[in-house]
């Protein structure tokens, strides 16, 4: 019992090393795309690497079927991670889970608020949902070149605060980024969902099956108008979590997408998608309300409402802060918050159509990332004591 236990804690510590290990390399990766991506785009290679994305693939581009096939794969592998944080991680107990969940909610509700506040009333308040969002790789790997520097609980705390964020950005593109709904798409869609919950109630671990079965939920969700993403996230939670070790279907999949999703599918989210063209009055782009809308929902809003709505729950008793971290801590953690890319750029191409908005929105989202991670790695950088924090 004692072996098999001690077994199973090494199989979760295992798993979130190699999680941390990857995302740290996945954002030198997506710094790496993303700078070769603007970099071709501004050159005299732009308008054959742009046309190259738009390339039709069975009726769509391929920037469509990164945009709608891969990344279910990439949002799979998220709904994996919640599931594991549910099960076993710093969500599975209420103590401990309060914390990032009210610093989670406090950094999604005062980012759109923000944008909110700047568009009310203008053609891009739907874009209020851009700032909401916390890019999981680059903020661990901030914290991975910090090293030693940082506790392990804090790490935990952001990668949970991260995990809960994406959650809350899922739901968000669920609810309010839907086209041209059909109720019978959507229906079967959630039909499929059943016959998958039903399968992990009988206790069938025979992970093909999921996954061809999650592959009709995805052709369903796609014609439903709802983001054929949300397929990988509800297929993602029908997979049983159980036994912790090999014999997880849950554990598997998760340990086999970590590389694939890593190097290979955000990768190319980022080249498909950060293509911007910096033409002469791109820095008037900047100024508009949608523009600062966005930075101040990642510069301000993220690391306010996180820090702001963890002080409260700790003062008011109801969390406690992560072992040996301090607030100077917390407020470090709360701008590497406002690193948005990923989920960001990707609810960017849901909120707008305008190819041009959509560009300062992606020039908008990356500038803000980069001055939050900066200013969050420096503060981190400054070593502090916990004592008399709490």
């Amino acid at each position: 019992m004692v072996t098999s236990l001690k077994k199973k804690t090494k199989d979760v510590v295992n798993l979130f090393a190699e999680f941390s290990r990857n995302e740290k390399a996945s954002g030198t990766m997506l710094i790496i795309c993303t700078v070769a991506s603007i970099a071709i785009t501004n050159s005299r290679f732009g308008s054959n690497y742009l046309e190259f994305w738009h390339t039709q693939v069975l009726s769509h581009s391929l920037q469509h079927w990164v945009n709608d096939g891969l990344m279910a794969i990439f949002f799979l592998l998220i709904g994996l991670e919640i599931e594991r944080e549910l099960y076993i991680g710093e969500l599975s107990d209420p103590k401990s889970a309060s914390l990032p969940i009210v610093a989670a909610i406090g950094g999604m509700v005062i980012p759109a608020l923000l944008h909110f506040l700047f568009n009310h009333g203008t053609a891009t308040v739907d874009g209020a949902g851009i700032p909401m969002a916390t890019d999981i790789a680059f903020a661990l790997g901030i914290l991975a070149l910090l090293g030693s520097r940082i506790p392990i609980s804090l790490k935990v705390f952001l990668t949970a605060l991260a995990i809960i964020d994406d959650l809350g950005a899922i739901a968000v593109i669920a609810l309010f980024y839907v086209s041209d709904f059909s109720l019978l798409h959507f229906a079967s869609a959630l039909g499929i969902f059943s016959l998958l919950l039903v399968l992990n109630r009988l206790k069938v671990k025979w992970l093909s099956i999921y996954l061809a079965l999650g592959a009709v939920m995805w052709y369903f969700m796609l014609m439903s108008g709802v983001h054929a993403t949300i397929a990988g996230v509800l297929l993602a939670f029908a997979i049983p979590f159980r036994n912790l070790g090999d014999d997880s279907p849950s554990y598997r999949l998760q340990h086999f997408l970590h590389k694939p999703v890593a190097f290979v599918i955000m990768p190319l989210f980022a080249l498909a998608n950060t293509g911007i063209a910096l033409g002469g009055n791109w820095l008037e782009g900047l100024a508009t309300a949608n523009s600062l809308g966005i930075l101040a929902g990642l510069l301000v809003g993220k690391p306010l409402g996180i820090v702001l709505f963890s002080f409260v729950a700790v003062r008011q008793g109801w969390s406690r802060l992560p072992a040996e971290v301090c607030w100077r801590q917390m407020v470090g953690t709360g701008f590497l918050g406002g690193i948005g890319f990923t989920m960001s750029i990707f609810i960017t191409l849901l909120a707008f159509g305008n190819p041009e908005i959509i560009d300062i929105s992606k020039l908008s989202i990356l500038l803000a990332s980069l001055l939050a991670g900066t200013i969050g790695y420096l503060i981190l950088r400054k070593q502090d004591t916990p004592k008399g924090s709490r």
